[in-house]
């Protein structure tokens, strides 16, 4: 069974409103739930007996209310059925990148930047003296006049060689991601919810690219049995299945995304709990989950030699302890010459963040 665990309900953390304060529970149960309003508002019905975050002057039929006014949730009166709107989409994405990555330093929309200054895409705020072959659109005039001036005097003012500043642009990357999320049966098995935590990132990813690096893209495919894309909008609805690995199926559809785009720098992220499992051959699949069948093993191997020769690397965070299945990604990783970490499931946002940005701050010479 699963458990969530919540800390203590403060009413007045940060000024918020009463409002504001229960939003924010309703959007983080809304991402267990899968997006599953009804039983989201029992959850908050339940917490609200424990920790009382209601009270007379505003209770959750008030909520409810406001939540309706507000345009975060639709009521379908010929079903019966309550759903989140596109705002509340949007709202989960954004409170993911900020649980997530509420840490970063904000820094201007764009695109990656890159260590190597020289004739790039953006001016940044660095200058240098001027050297031979440099542009002559890149001539800082206003810094060059006044070091002119503080060379030569005002009165007999000149400017050489020596004066002119040149204005350091930085060289940018763009990059095509695919996020592979493993949605079979295994993500939710033993009690541990492993799904939720996942559905956070790509969540936040998402927004991520969104807000700061428009010019990126993002795809995401989802793999159990099969291997299909799904859309942004359709994270918080994400859900396990009765699903095996099919870990190939998964590289073979990323593959193919990422050959339609055009962008010079391609990668793929995975994450994943288990071993692959399974196979599709022609309309049969070909399934075996004890232990690493070397018929799968092989396939994956072929692909992750595939993708090193299209130079996509694969970036694989493995949230699961057993050493065989390490022992299986290691090899997977020296195949590809990729990255591989063995994230537990709480340190899995920073993890991914870390590698989405240090890929981008490679040296491009």
């Amino acid at each position: 069974m699963r458990g969530y665990h919540f800390s203590g309900f403060d009413p007045n953390q940060q000024g918020q409103t009463r409002f504001d304060q229960l939003l924010d529970l309703f959007m983080q149960l809304l991402t267990y739930t899968s997006g599953d309003v009804s039983e989201a508002m029992q959850w908050m019905n339940e917490l609200d007996k424990q920790y009382a975050l209601t009270d007379n002057e505003y209770g959750m039929g008030d909520f409810i209310d406001d939540l309706k006014q507000k345009g975060y949730i639709t009521e379908d009166n010929e079903r019966g059925e309550i759903k989140i709107t596109p705002k509340t989409e949007q709202g989960i994405r954004k409170r993911s990148l900020d649980e997530i990555f509420g840490k970063l330093k904000k820094s201007r929309k764009g695109d990656h930047k890159t260590y190597k200054p020289g004739q790039g895409d953006e001016a940044n705020s660095e200058t240098r003296q001027f050297q031979f072959g440099d542009m002559l659109e890149q001539i800082d005039f206003t810094e060059s006049i006044r070091t002119a001036q503080i060379n030569h005097g005002i009165d007999s003012f000149q400017m050489q060689e020596d004066d002119l500043s040149i204005r350091e642009t930085d060289f940018k990357s763009q990059t095509s991601t695919v996020l592979m999320i493993d949605i079979s049966h295994s993500m939710i098995l033993y009690g541990e919810d492993r799904i939720t935590p996942a559905k956070k990132v790509a969540m936040a990813l998402s927004e991520l690219i969104k807000t700061r690096y428009p010019k990126d893209t993002l795809d995401i495919v989802v793999f159990g049995n099969d291997a299909w894309p799904i859309e942004v909008k359709d994270l918080p609805y994400l859900q396990v299945g009765p699903y095996h690995t099919n870990t190939v199926a998964g590289l073979e559809l990323a593959m193919d995304i990422l050959r339609r785009r055009k962008n010079p720098n391609k990668q793929i992220f995975m994450i994943t709990d288990g071993k692959p499992t399974c196979l599709k051959i022609g309309k049969r699949y070909y399934k075996n989950s004890f232990g690493l069948d070397r018929k799968v093993v092989n396939r994956c191997m072929n692909l992750a030699a595939q993708c090193k020769k299209l130079k996509i690397p694969i970036t694989t965070f493995m949230i699961a302890t057993d050493p065989y299945l390490q022992q299986f990604v290691q090899e997977f990783t020296e195949t590809n010459q990729g990255k591989a970490f063995f994230a537990s499931l709480d340190k899995l946002g920073a993890f991914i963040f870390r590698d989405f940005e240090s890929g981008k701050r490679k040296t491009v010479y």
